[in-house]
């Protein structure tokens, strides 16, 4: 199943040259981050990446500037840096809730037997960033039809999205899903998906039509291409729900889906998905695909503190 993408990419040069000089001094005012020796009233827990603190040794390091971590021999059950050391999280205070929302999202895993082998859905690990990236990569270039040239640029930049992307955890997750060939075959990768669950944790700047910033999104879904039809994209898109029914007080959640990819559409339908609106024929205007925009009422069964949605334009992160 081919992505329906949704982090904003330009071929443009300029576009390029703005971007990074956007990170530039984005990364250089970072470097005045001040290391606090209590944290603030209300804020209980220590910056994520600096939950085992030395202040001797205090020192602030640009997060995409970090080398990846070593990959394990086994991504699916090797164990893994814990999220609240994660290289890639914001060196930021956590309120109690968040905490609890970051253990919840670290636990999460939806397990499934397939026709042709297994498949365990989870949250991504910071040690498969790569491998991530790749599989994202390799999709967009496949629906946009990208010439091979671009594949290290546009790496760089799904990277970047998505090192940006995990700092606004536990708002938003990168679900990843492990398929297993049968009881001998090796695990492997086989495809992610984004899920978006406030507006603290939605995209800067999404696609058209815009969907409700408070509400639950799901987005960036793609399946390697060697392992389509075997039913993990519905199990990417099913435990995309149950992570959102676990996290969110709110029932609807909605998706993208573009015009011209008739089977991801009929994969939405069936799972109860319907047409809320339509891009306007002009968006081809912006050499971009008409895209519909689709809705779905899920049943919540958990409704956690909506404190982390009030007032929550000041503390959103981009």
């Amino acid at each position: 199943m081919a992505a329906t993408l949704s982090f904003s990419l330009s071929l443009d040069p300029q576009h390029h040259h703005r971007h990074l000089h956007h990170h530039h001094h984005r990364h250089k005012a970072r470097h005045s981050l001040h290391c606090p020796s209590s944290p603030p009233p209300g804020l209980r827990h220590p910056p994520l990446g600096l939950h085992k603190f030395d202040r001797s040794a205090c020192r602030t390091v640009s997060s995409s500037s970090q080398p990846s971590p070593p990959m394990t021999a086994s991504t699916g059950t090797a164990p893994s840096t814990p999220f609240l050391d994660d290289p890639y999280r914001a060196r930021r205070f956590l309120t109690d809730e968040e905490f609890g929302r970051l253990r919840s999202l670290e636990g999460f895993a939806y397990d499934r037997e397939l026709g042709s082998g297994s498949l365990r859905v989870r949250v991504m690990r910071a040690e498969e960033m790569d491998e991530t990236v790749r599989v994202l990569a390799e999709s967009f270039a496949d629906s946009m039809l990208l010439p091979g040239g671009y594949m290290s640029l546009l790496r760089f930049l799904v990277k970047q999205y998505l090192i940006e992307r995990r700092s606004a955890m536990p708002h938003v997750a990168t679900l990843v899903g492990f398929y297993r060939g049968g009881e001998d075959g090796e695990e492997e990768l086989a495809g992610t998906v984004e899920v978006c669950f406030n507006k603290r944790g939605s995209n800067a700047s999404p696609p058209t039509p815009t969907p409700p910033r408070n509400s639950p999104y799901i987005c960036n879904m793609t399946v390697k291409e060697q392992l389509r039809r075997r039913g993990i994209g519905w199990h990417l898109l099913k435990a995309s729900e149950e992570l959102i029914s676990q996290m969110c007080s709110s029932g609807e959640v909605y998706l993208h889906c573009r015009m011209i990819d008739l089977a991801p559409f009929n994969m939405y339908t069936k799972a109860g998905y319907r047409i809320v609106k339509t891009d306007n024929i002009l968006v081809l205007l912006t050499l971009q695909r008409r895209k519909h925009l689709m809705c779905k009422k899920l049943l919540v069964p958990y409704s956690p503190s909506e404190s982390d949605e009030s007032g929550s334009d000041q503390g959103q992160t981009s």
